[in-house]
């Protein structure tokens, strides 16, 4: 628990710190998507097939409140800030497995004992995440690219 509530304060703060290119509608917008996207994955893979919990496996985790409305929103906006979408493809995909290897990096970190970690492996592993990471990334940028649309009027 220590240590997730040492990530929530870290990285709302460097959101917060680091925000220059999202406005407060598309952090909004880019919240609560996050929140709906991760919920809606949790629920087949943490509830359905027990692919990994984060502190109980069969319990409904009061706790868990803390990583789902304030840890993951705040990464995404840290990575919607750097991420380089006006540079070329090959500088957006090398953007995107080197944040890929910080967030498995963390996760490592997350599997430590408690107090410091908090989430727990069924079947899943590292290497999965780092498989899908990529594409709930491109998720991202899909999703934001279309708040980005809509706000300009441009609903072709």
């Amino acid at each position: 628990m220590i240590g997730l509530l040492i990530a929530v304060l870290l990285f709302n703060s460097i959101a917060y710190k680091v925000n220059k290119k999202l406005t407060k509608n598309q952090v909004i917008h880019i919240w609560m998507f996050t929140l709906a996207f991760q919920q809606l994955f949790d629920l087949y893979a943490d509830v359905g097939y027990h692919a990994y919990w984060y502190f109980s496996k069969y319990d409904v985790d009061w706790e868990s409140l803390l990583h789902i409305l304030f840890l993951v929103p705040p990464v995404n906006i840290i990575f919607l800030n750097y991420y380089p979408f006006e540079r070329s493809i090959m500088r957006r995909i090398i953007f995107i497995l080197l944040f890929n290897i910080i967030i498995v990096f963390y996760e490592w970190i997350t599997l430590l004992d408690p107090p410091w970690g908090y989430f727990h492996y069924g079947w899943w592993n590292l290497g999965y995440s780092f498989a899908i990471n990529p594409l709930l990334l491109f998720i991202l940028i899909k999703y934001f690219r279309f708040i980005k649309k809509i706000e300009t009027g441009n609903n072709n």
